[in-house]
């Protein structure tokens, strides 16, 4: 079971190797491989819509989708017919070809980004040397199309939306990226494969979550990635209380379903790269490889759906100071302490590590305290 779908696909290829050339050989490998991302990213897509309405559903003390089909399990059909049907409105004004080209562009890098994800043991589409940077890389070129999104619309609210979504994205990509720097220091590799068979296996509880620096940096992923994918409570450029519905105001028909379509794959992929980097990826015992990865990452979007259905979104004060005020200085202590780690020997490293560690989060959270006014005393003439 652990090597099935390897096992799948070379079976195809044994089939295929008696009546293809030998220079077709190659080619239909990454086929194949190309079909299973096509296929894999739209159905993600579509069943976490299905599961994040049916959690927050229960969350809320409400049934969710149950009509169309078994336990409502049709209604991502149901909706992907509605989107293909609806009509496709551009507002005079807006610019034709880039109104067009964004919610295109949107989904290309969601999809790209899936090649360098190691699903299970052997089953990475392509083990680049340089995984984890073309990850980081071709996943920041979304900023560009949520921008040409709000721009070709020429709708204040949307070109408003789109500049509070680049400011936030570029924001949080900062300590995103700095917060892998101690995964790359320890594991000494950016192949997301490396990163992986670095962590050891689930015997020792090598996995770099358990380590000071890792519980720290793992956080300050993921709540980056959540502000990467505008997930609440980070979601205020969609706010649709200030700014109607942010960059995609303009946007209906399965224009805009591909902008939720880039929104659900960006979360499978943060939540599938930082179970890669922190949590063992694959690693396990008893279970198929890829079997762990899927339990891992569904764990980390329950999470994220979790967010959804309990906190309320930030202030955009509130938004950019947790980025540059925090969480910056955090991750280059973090880098520090990565450092420490790598070079100390005997057990007192984990107590020096985690007692700078929590020194700086104590500090951090008192310099950014929120300063409360003083209650006013009025006093009135007799």
């Amino acid at each position: 079971m652990d090597q099935i779908f390897v096992t799948i696909k070379q079976t195809i290829m044994n089939l295929a190797a008696p009546i293809l050339p030998d220079w077709m050989e190659p080619l239909l490998s990454i086929k194949i491989s190309i079909v299973a991302i096509a296929i894999l990213g739209p159905v993600t897509m579509m069943y976490l819509t299905l599961l994040e309405r049916k959690v927050v559903g229960r969350m809320q003390n409400r049934i969710g989708p149950n009509r169309v089909g078994k336990w409502g399990l049709l209604q991502p059909l149901a909706d992907g017919i509605k989107m293909l049907t609806k009509e496709d409105i551009v507002p005079t004004n807006a610019d034709p070809v880039v109104h067009f080209l964004a919610p295109v562009l949107i989904v290309m890098p969601a999809l790209l980004v899936f090649a360098v994800i190691p699903f299970g043991r052997n089953m990475t589409a392509v083990d680049l040397s340089v995984g984890l940077l073309f990850f980081i890389a071709v996943s920041s070129t979304t900023t560009i199309a949520i921008f040409m999104a709000s721009w070709g619309s020429r709708n204040k609210f949307s070109l408003l939306g789109g500049m509070r979504s680049v400011a936030q994205m570029v924001s949080y990509e900062v300590p995103m990226v700095l917060s892998v720097v101690p995964v790359i220091l320890i594991a000494g590799s950016l192949s997301t494969n490396a990163i992986v068979e670095a962590q050891g296996g689930w015997n020792g509880f090598k996995w770099f979550v358990f380590t000071p620096w890792g519980f720290f940096a793992f956080l300050i992923f993921f709540l980056c990635g959540v502000a990467e994918c505008n997930r609440s409570p980070f979601d205020l450029p969609e706010a649709e209380s200030e700014i109607v519905a942010g960059f995609h105001t303009e946007y209906s028909g399965m224009k805009f379903a591909l902008f939720y379509m880039a929104e659900f794959m960006n979360s499978f992929t943060i939540s599938g790269l930082c179970a890669t980097l922190f949590l063992g990826g694959w690693q396990g015992p008893v279970l198929p490889s890829w079997l762990w990865f899927f339990l891992k990452t569904y764990a980390l979007i329950f999470v994220m759906i979790w967010f959804r259905g309990t906190l309320p979104r930030f202030r955009v004060d509130q938004l950019m100071a947790l980025a540059w005020r925090f969480l910056l200085p955090f991750t280059l202590v973090n880098i520090l302490v990565a450092g420490y780690w790598y070079f100390a020997r005997g057990p007192v490293k984990v107590a020096v590590a985690t007692g700078i560690l929590f020194f700086t989060f104590w500090a951090l959270s008192k310099l950014n305290k929120v300063l409360v006014p003083e209650k006013r005393i009025y006093r009135f003439a007799e």
